[in-house]
């Protein structure tokens, strides 16, 4: 944008004859700044999104088409609205599964700590559910997760 402003817009009016617009130098370098920040803004966010669309098991090419087809930084927005959660694999069975779920869909085996009574998330440390005060030391926890414990 630098370029464009400095070089290509001040030579392509010399080519037409066209008389020097007198805009002052300090607006001229306000507009070359502020156009050139955006313009690195943009294509930052396609390279997000570029990047975060596999982590989330979602089509690259078709996210950063839309971010580049749609002007102003709607296909962005779109992007963050429409985003699925991010996506891990199953230690067990290898199934892809949300990074949310406590259990795996296809094997049953527990991925994170989760209350036995309420089945809701819990921090490994918890000694009673936060939601529903169960005593989890009375959970049967797996050993992996049991070794956070000691």
């Amino acid at each position: 944008m630098q370029y464009l402003y400095w070089v290509i817009l001040p030579a392509y009016r010399l080519s037409l004859h066209m008389r020097p617009v007198g805009a002052p130098l300090g607006v001229r370098f306000y507009f070359a700044l502020s156009w050139s920040t955006l313009a690195a803004l943009y294509v930052l966010m396609v390279g997000y999104v570029s990047r975060d669309a596999p982590r989330r098991a979602m089509s690259t090419r078709l996210w950063v088409v839309i971010c580049l087809a749609l002007p102003g930084g709607i296909g962005s927005v779109l992007y963050f609205l429409l985003r699925q959660p991010v996506v891990a694999r199953c230690p067990s069975c290898g199934t892809s599964i949300h990074t949310e779920f406590h259990f795996c869909p296809q094997c049953a085996y527990q991925v994170s700590a989760a209350c036995g009574n309420c089945y809701k998330g819990v921090r490994i440390t918890d000694l009673y559910c936060v939601y529903c005060g169960h005593n989890l030391a009375a959970d049967n926890v797996p050993s992996r997760l049991r070794a956070f414990h000691s």
